[in-house]
């Protein structure tokens, strides 16, 4: 099966790191399990092996499906659209744990889609991801960093992370240029409540598209009283926007949302 860059189709072939991504979901008897984009099935078969209640694969492509059918059998479920198309698609009582070698062109569209589904905490047990290691790196960093962006405070706001090991390209095949990292995620049970995700998002992406520039600008984009919000919120419109607090995020959206 040869890969399809439209696809941002990379297999993963090394046994040992297959293991040790298994070794991450810590699977039992009574798991609901997904997989994201399993290609031609070699995590899936690690998967099978640890005989979980249920096993889902989402793979867009055709070929792959119908590989993965006469490979697998009955022994998985196998639905055949773009993840991104089919979140409502899948629901169970017991929370699911998510397995993902992602699509590299479409990964921060997954994880951000994830984040901003309601109840997260009540339907999902973990995820296990492969993201670019540049793209790890935005999810992973803190504050006052150049990584530190929307990614970064969307994914600290409802989960918490770490790295688990960073990927050489040659266990790819087809080998992609860059070093990919592999990430545990799980939603945290506590987090700040807001009124939509989206909103977060928003926000951010304000503040961060003009990285390099105080805050006050984008600060004045969203409230007509900029200066007295900021002093309500002890926040410093010299400050730049790496160097705003999750928390500090959190309530700069909060009080947004009392405006409208």
């Amino acid at each position: 099966m040869r890969p399809k860059k439209s696809l941002g189709q990379n297999f993963l072939n090394d046994k040992n790191i297959l293991t040790k991504i298994i070794d991450c979901g810590k699977i039992n008897k009574n798991d609901i399990i997904l997989e994201i984009g399993p290609g031609t099935g070699n995590l899936t078969e690690k998967i099978v092996e640890k005989k979980p209640k249920h096993i889902i694969v989402v793979e867009k492509d055709k070929e792959l499906s119908k590989i993965l059918k006469d490979k697998f059998g009955n022994q998985i479920e196998i639905i055949n659209k773009d993840i991104l198309n089919c979140f409502n698609d899948i629901e169970f009582k017991t929370p699911i744990k998510v397995f993902g070698n992602l699509p590299y062109n479409i990964s921060t569209k997954i994880l951000t889609s994830y984040i901003k589904v309601q109840n997260l905490e009540k339907k999902y047990n973990k995820f296990i991801f492969i993201f670019q290691k540049e793209v790890a790196n935005r999810i992973l960093a803190k504050e006052n960093s150049k990584d530190y962006g929307r990614l970064s405070i969307l994914a600290s706001w409802k989960l918490d992370k770490y790295k688990v090991i960073d990927l050489d390209p040659k266990i790819f095949y087809p080998k992609p240029k860059v070093w990919s990292s592999l990430i545990v995620f799980s939603p945290k049970l506590e987090f700040e409540n807001l009124k939509k995700a989206q909103n977060l998002e928003n926000i951010t992406n304000i503040f961060f598209n003009q990285r390099r520039k105080m805050i006050k600008k984008p600060m004045k984009q969203l409230f007509d009283n900029f200066e007295e919000i900021a002093q309500k919120l002890e926040i410093n419109l010299n400050l730049r926007p790496q160097n705003i607090s999750l928390k500090q995020y959190i309530e700069i959206c909060k009080s947004y949302e009392n405006l409208i």
